[in-house]
């Protein structure tokens, strides 16, 4: 039908954190959910939300924000636009389509009396009924009830498409006024579709717009902070103010730092000695190496136990971008990971940072990957008894098929002609690597 598990679908409660379950309702970005002014009562009231479908998301406080309640007046609509008293980016948050169409199968997940778990009930879009848009369920057993209001109405995922929400439940209307929709003769659900909401909120109109965000970049950045064997350096352009940025900023919490164009560099260089151990009494000694006031120090570099992950976000914003690219290379050596982020191709430092960090780091993966594959094929044939250990270079067909064309794309002379050959190859080492079992 949908998510089965879905961080957007909130449980609301009034009063406190403990206090009574009263509705339901939909996280829309890390700051900012909707749900209905009926579910709220007061417009200074303050609410707690809960992930009820991922207990590692703690419940947050959250009021009404300027502007957003949005029940009042001639054009109201029962919709309240609550803003986190702090933000959840972890939580993904619910995508958004202000197109609707008749006869469309959807469902919603609420909290009725006796099912504060949840409890999901199906139908299809109807008629418009006024502002809102009419339910119609296969039963009456599945029209809304009490414990609904602020439920997000999502639409079943085609292929290649997710759900979406498509508007929130705002009621139930039966034709004998009864308290349950199955003592009514006829029963219907009603929503408030998103294309309305966004009419009365210039905040929703801006998040359900086409642009409003980068699902294809969120897929890939979380590609790479998931698999450490991705590159280990990754350039990307992202513009300020666009749907690839609003992405980005609920991605960031995924790395182990973020450092901002600007920032100081000493307190990079802090924040990165805290995630490694050197050597006791030998902080200053890392710290000056790192900002270039000193040599290296000697003896072995500690490696972290997992790379540690970097993001440095602007990078073309830093007034010294070189000393910043410098003090980078020597966290490579540190076995860091780096996303780095222009807000212009082309940026201050964009030379800099793709000829003497990213080619490179590249390369030097790339031989790493191989050096994998060799000891895979080796490996495995020694398991199948093709070969014996003293004629092992006959079975590396594939490594040194790759090899080779790591030696070819190491000899171009133009950096720009190199990336892409060196990430096609990293992408077919990957794949090779996964068929003989090495990673």
């Amino acid at each position: 039908m949908g998510e089965l598990r879905a961080d957007w679908r909130l449980r609301l409660r009034r009063e406190d954190a403990h206090g009574p379950v009263c509705g339901a309702g939909v996280l829309v970005d890390q700051h900012t959910a909707l749900t209905c002014a009926h579910v709220v009562r007061h417009p200074d009231a303050v609410m707690w939300l809960e992930f009820a479908e991922n207990s590692s998301l703690d419940p947050v406080s959250a009021r009404v924000m300027a502007g957003g309640w949005l029940r009042e007046g001639g054009h109201g609509e029962d919709v309240a636009v609550l803003r986190l008293d702090s933000p959840r980016p972890r939580a993904r948050p619910a995508r958004l389509e202000p197109a609707l169409g008749v006869g469309a199968e959807v469902y919603a997940t609420g909290y009725a009396e006796g099912f504060d778990d949840g409890m999901s009930l199906k139908g299809r879009v109807g008629g418009v009924s006024g502002e809102w848009v009419q339910l119609d369920a296969v039963t009456k057993a599945e029209v809304v009830r009490p414990g609904f209001s602020g439920a997000g109405v999502c639409t079943r995922p085609r292929e290649g498409r997710p759900g979406r929400v498509v508007g929130l439940v705002v009621s139930w209307r039966g034709d004998l006024g009864r308290p349950l929709p199955e003592d009514s003769r006829l029963a219907f659900s009603y929503l408030v579709p998103v294309d309305r909401i966004a009419e009365l909120s210039p905040l929703v109109a801006e998040l359900s717009a086409p642009d409003a965000w980068d699902h294809a970049f969120e897929e890939r950045l979380d590609r790479w902070f998931d698999d450490p064997d991705e590159e280990p350096v990754k350039i990307t352009v992202v513009p300020p103010g666009t749907g690839k940025d609003r992405s980005l900023r609920h991605l960031l919490h995924r790395a182990d730092l973020v450092h901002r164009g600007g920032d100081s560099r000493p307190h990079l260089a802090d924040h990165a000695l805290g995630r490694i151990s050197f050597p006791v009494g030998e902080y200053l000694a890392y710290w000056n190496w790192l900002l270039g006031t000193a040599g290296r120090p000697t003896g072995a570099i500690p490696a972290p136990a997992r790379p540690v992950t970097l993001v440095v976000d602007g990078l073309d914003e830093e007034p010294r971008a070189g000393a910043l690219v410098e003090l980078l290379l020597r966290l490579r050596l540190l076995g860091f990971r780096m996303l780095l982020v222009f807000r212009h191709e082309g940026g201050t430092g964009w030379n800099t940072a793709r000829d003497e960090l990213l080619r490179p780091a590249l390369l030097g993966h790339a031989d790493t990957l191989l050096g994998r594959l060799e000891s895979a094929e080796s490996a495995g044939a020694i398991r199948r008894d093709v070969v014996d250990s003293a004629s092992l270079a006959s079975v590396t067909e594939t490594a040194d098929l790759r090899r080779a064309e790591l030696r070819r794309i190491s000899a171009l002379p133009d950096p720009e002609r190199q990336l892409p050959g060196l990430r096609a190859l990293l992408r077919t080492l990957r794949t090779d690597l996964d068929r003989q079992g090495g990673r």
